[in-house]
């Protein structure tokens, strides 16, 4: 015996696989809803409301979704989040084809419960292995959603005119994919001892773990991170089509956005050991300003590329940096309403970027839209300082 316990195993690869599955319906749905919203929507400045839809409905979810994880556990959760993405699925699929505006966004508000459970993968991936390697076990199960990467946009380029009515090909796939995910949910073992058997109000009470410096900034790094990668992803159909390249160019940009999104989990559990979370916080803040920099030289594909590229390495280190720095913060007993809380904020900021991609993009241009971006960015980076000086004081004292 060596002592040593491997990364992977059966349960976190399978966890792998429903991250890509969950990240396929998550990129197709910010690839296509915008432009459905816009083809059937009243004025061109509620395209992303059908986005917003998603994650309201998510923020929404949370408390709910942490209600039915303390009831009966982590997999019969999971499992019921699948079964309403394929039922969303298929409603927005009748959205569509009816030409509804309202009922694709009733259609996507309910897929938000899905959202909410799916973003509850990578602290499940934490209880799949050791202590020693939760770090990584994180980091990897993110990773999982490079299979998003690949498959959500070219499905959505794919099945772009399969159909009479444009994109229902890729809303009646992402049902077979929600039926897949929990067959294979169903051969996930998630350990008995992390079962939550406990009320929901045990431990200490939400103000007091909010309160907390470090669980502060881990809710901003991870709200603000996902609420400016959503702001600039969720305009980039758009103003792509406006700049006049065609849906294939937006998938390709799209697929390489995600690529940068989850590529990096392979590592970002190891560079996290080694450096800690909050100087990998601090690159992804320095790449989301870059990020900027390179979307305001121009609206060329090249430009759309890198830029989107960036934006994504950006938020995988942010929001890596911040699930870690957010699991010192509570206790295993306080465990669904912290996670519930930081999913809570990450899904209310997205649902103002969301809203607001589209109205920005429509009425001011991408120009604006990414000069926009900097203030949320600025702030993530003088929380991360903030935090550096508490961190010193406290060691100094």
């Amino acid at each position: 015996m060596t002592g040593k316990h491997p990364l992977l195993n059966q349960n976190l690869v399978l966890l792998i696989i429903c991250q890509g599955l969950f990240l396929t319906n998550n990129v197709t749905f910010i690839a296509i809803n915008g432009l459905v919203g816009l083809s059937l929507s009243p004025a061109s400045w509620m395209a992303t409301l059908p986005v917003m839809g998603y994650v309201v409905g998510a923020a929404f979810s949370t408390s709910i979704v942490a209600k039915t994880q303390n009831y009966f556990g982590r997999k019969i959760s999971f499992q019921l989040g699948l079964l309403v993405a394929v039922f969303s699925a298929l409603l927005c699929a009748y959205a569509a084809i009816s030409q509804n505006f309202w009922l694709l966004v009733l259609g996507t508000f309910i897929a938000g419960y899905y959202s909410a459970n799916g973003q509850l993968y990578r602290f499940a991936a934490a209880e799949l292995t050791v202590a020693s390697q939760r770090d990584k076990a994180v980091s990897w199960v993110l990773a999982g959603g490079i299979l998003g990467a690949v498959v959500g946009p070219n499905l959505a380029s794919w099945t772009q005119n399969l159909f009479d009515t444009a994109f229902l090909g890729a809303y009646i796939t992402l049902a077979i994919a929600g039926v897949i995910g929990i067959g294979v949910m169903q051969f996930i073992h998630f350990p008995d001892e992390f079962k939550t058997h406990h009320a929901l109000g045990a431990g200490r009470d939400l103000k007091t773990i909010l309160q907390q410096p470090v669980f502060m900034v881990a809710v901003i790094g991870a709200a603000l991170g996902y609420g400016v990668m959503n702001l600039l992803m969720a305009a980039t159909p758009l103003a792509m089509q406006i700049c006049g390249l065609p849906f294939s160019d937006t998938a390709l940009v799209l697929e390489w956005h995600v690529i940068g999104m989850f590529a990096p989990g392979f590592f970002t559990g190891s560079l996290i050991q080694r450096f800690g979370a909050i100087k990998i916080m601090g690159v992804g803040v320095a790449l989301n300003f870059l990020c900027i920099v390179i979307a305001l030289t121009g609206i060329h594909l090249h430009q759309f590329v890198i830029a989107l590229f960036v934006l994504g390495v950006g938020w995988n280190f942010l929001f890596t940096g911040s699930t870690t720095l957010a699991m010192t913060a509570y206790k295993p007993e306080e465990k669904d309403k912290a996670q519930a809380a930081i999913n809570f904020f990450v899904f209310g900021t997205m649902a103002f970027t969301s809203f607001g991609s589209g109205a920005l993009i429509t009425t001011q241009g991408w120009n604006i839209l990414n000069l926009g971006s900097i203030i949320p960015v600025a702030i993530t980076a003088a929380a991360l300082v903030w935090l550096s000086i508490q961190k010193k004081k406290l060691l100094n004292s």
